[in-house]
């Protein structure tokens, strides 16, 4: 009887693309509690732009957008990150949307960054929100992708999101599992080496976040709502909406685009999962996206 890996039952039922995986470092955040996983690609030339790629639930920076980084590069620096609870991200005691965004925010100071766009993914285009929200004076420019302003928008979505705060409730002691931090480091650190396989490295990627971190950042998803001061974002923004998205509906993508005052949707035949699985639609748009912001944020007029 044949026996089959994860990566290989990967490989045989998922296309993901293979692009060179840019090295990366863990970089210490003061007064944020820890170090997170950073990757820092060169721009065309020394001042250039900065755009910092915040990534998806369950995700790693490099795993939502190692297909875009090298396009993004030919216009912008790139940064990556993992956020809290992801990847090698930093480990506390609770999850917090507004912790990820004072994390990007710290980065950003490491870094010595400036001319910052912040792009987000799904999760992260929720903490690119905040990241304005709360840090409005250190970003230029926003590109939110597959995301919306509010998760719980009908009963069964209420349902969901309380159930699974209480459920994380009772599994806050893994957060401070000694063990459970050994090896999630340990695991993550494999993730250092050139990988071979594209699907091994994915599989090794995806395997470093906990299913306590995911339940966790769901249910801070579900606390989210930024549609009361989406009106007042003053930094030229993109939208990106993948028009099959059955996780996060168009309809509700469209309308976090129409709430903010003079942003672009960039709409693409995409999924949820397109930034990989369909990274041939996805990578054009949002550099496109990207170039718009950039264009824009000069000109643009801050409140």
């Amino acid at each position: 009887m044949a026996v089959f890996s994860p990566g290989a039952l990967v490989r045989r039922r998922v296309y993901i693309p293979w692009v060179r995986i840019p090295p990366g470092r863990l970089v210490e955040l003061p007064g944020r509690g820890g170090s997170t996983y950073v990757t820092d690609t060169p721009g065309p030339s020394p001042d250039s732009p900065t755009i910092v790629l915040l990534h998806a639930l369950g995700c790693t920076g490099l795993l939502t957008w190692f297909p875009a980084i090298e396009p993004l590069s030919r216009r912008f620096r790139v940064v990556t990150l993992d956020q809290r609870w992801h990847g090698q991200g930093i480990r506390s005691e609770d999850f917090s949307l507004v912790d990820c965004a004072d994390d990007v925010a710290a980065l950003i100071d490491v870094l010595g960054l400036e001319d910052v766009i912040i792009a987000g993914y799904s999760m992260g285009g929720v903490v690119a929100q905040r990241v304005w929200r709360q840090h409005a004076e250190k970003i230029q420019g926003l590109v939110l992708c597959a995301t919306t302003d509010k998760f719980q928008l009908n009963a069964a979505e209420r349902l969901f999101f309380t159930g699974m705060g209480a459920t994380m409730l009772g599994a806050r002691g893994v957060s401070r599992s000694r063990t459970a931090l050994t090896a999630a480091r340990a695991t993550a650190r494999a993730l250092d080496l050139v990988p071979a396989d594209i699907h091994e490295w994915a599989m090794r990627e995806f395997r470093s976040t906990s299913p306590w971190a995911v339940g966790q950042a769901l249910a801070a998803l579900g606390r989210h709502h930024s549609r009361p001061w989406l009106g007042q974002i003053d930094v030229p923004t993109a939208v990106v909406v993948g028009t099959r998205d059955r996780v996060i509906p168009a309809t509700r993508q469209i309308s976090l685009a129409r709430a903010i005052p003079g942003a672009t949707i960039h709409d693409i035949d995409t999924g949820h999962a397109g930034c990989v699985l369909e990274a041939e639609k996805f990578v054009p748009a949002v550099v496109e996206a990207a170039a718009t912001v950039n264009a824009r944020r000069r000109d643009f007029r801050r409140t």
